[in-house]
């Protein structure tokens, strides 16, 4: 049914697809060696957003109505030309990843399903300093993409004020993602920490439209800014990445006089090797810069000393931190308050 296997080239490598006619997006109709297809016609932008960094592989072998799973360890059928790189687990386990060097890796993770790739925001020639400040703009529900545009408007004046760029993409859904490029100095809970001053700092230059509230009872209808996803081994949905859902949308890198203008819905497997083909990578120098930390991370000690501000809550299956504020959901505390 799905079709006789075929060989992709990618460089100087083929890459063998089998069943190329299995049916991964019954809505569009978009079968396997689409999938593929789209990764051989962006090759050049996803590999420069994957390129040696330790990746996690999101598959879906029987199409995105299928099950799924998250795959952090290199499969052991992984041929010997793509590195990995060892990488270490909040829960002190480590494993070896994926770490793509050319667009034939690539090919050879779609032939396996993969439909996004999550990379650290880290090179395997330093796994535990990240060379990327990533900021995840999260409309909450009664919210959508315009309020996340307003707020990376607002994101990208904090940053400039910081001495910092920013480089936006769409999330592949409602959100906005901006990514940093960093000099690999800065521990990940350095760089979480100036994640969360830039969330507080435009908390407070748009009160009742961002939140940087962990607890989902507490956001309301506003942007959050999740400061968690620069914590260790939480990742976010490359470039170029097709996302999970029936219409097949990618993460789609814009410039910001796009933005506003921009339509998340049109940036899809059909639609995106065409705007690549016409305007090339638009993020293509984001690797000719390395911005340094030190204004963020002045601001965050200004708001701890001035305000109190410290540490704000990890995600679940991360350790307890020292200095880290109660882990229990704030309703769920006044309860237990009131029955003590």
């Amino acid at each position: 049914m799905a079709g006789d296997a075929v060989e992709l080239e990618a460089g100087q490598r083929k890459v063998r697809l089998s069943s190329p006619g299995k049916i991964f997006f019954p809505e569009r109709g978009f079968t396997k060696l689409d999938l593929a297809r789209y990764y051989q016609a962006v090759g050049p932008g996803i590999l420069r957003a994957l390129r040696d960094r330790p990746t996690t592989l999101e598959r879906y072998p029987d199409g995105v109505t299928g099950e799924s799973f998250f795959q952090k360890r290199a499969p052991k059928n992984m041929p010997d030309w793509i590195p990995t790189a060892h990488i270490t687990f909040p829960s002190g386990r480590s494993a070896d990843e994926m770490c793509p060097t050319e667009e034939a890796a690539v090919l050879w993770a779609a032939q396996y399903g993969t439909l996004t790739f999550h990379p650290w925001p880290v090179r395997r020639t330093d796994v535990d300093r990240p060379d990327e400040l990533r900021l995840d703009l999260d409309p909450q529900p009664g919210t959508d993409y315009a309020d996340a545009v307003r707020a990376a408007h607002e994101l990208r004046a904090v940053l400039d004020e910081s001495g910092l760029r920013g480089w936006p993409k769409t999330s592949g859904g409602r959100g906005l993602h901006v990514f940093v490029p960093i000099e690999p100095r800065w521990t990940f809970t350095e760089v979480r920490r100036a994640a969360i001053a830039c969330g507080r700092e435009l908390e407070r230059r748009m009160p009742g439209r961002v939140t940087t509230a962990w607890w989902k009872e507490e956001r309301g209808e506003k942007v959050f800014l999740d400061y968690n996803q620069t914590a260790r081994d939480r990742t976010i949905a490359s470039a170029y990445s097709v996302r999970p859902r029936p219409n097949a949308p990618v993460s789609a890198p814009l410039r910001w006089d796009e933005i506003d203008d921009a339509v998340p819905q049109d940036f899809d497997l059909a639609t995106m090797p065409a705007r690549f083909a016409d305007v090339g990578d638009v993020h293509a120098d984001m690797d000719d810069h390395a911005y340094r930390l030190d204004a963020l991370l002045e601001l965050a000690d200004r708001m701890e000393r001035e305000q109190g501000l410290g540490d704000m809550p990890y995600p679940p299956d991360h350790p307890k931190v020292p200095g880290e504020p109660k882990r229990v959901q704030p309703s769920r505390a006044r309860r237990e308050d009131a029955s003590s």
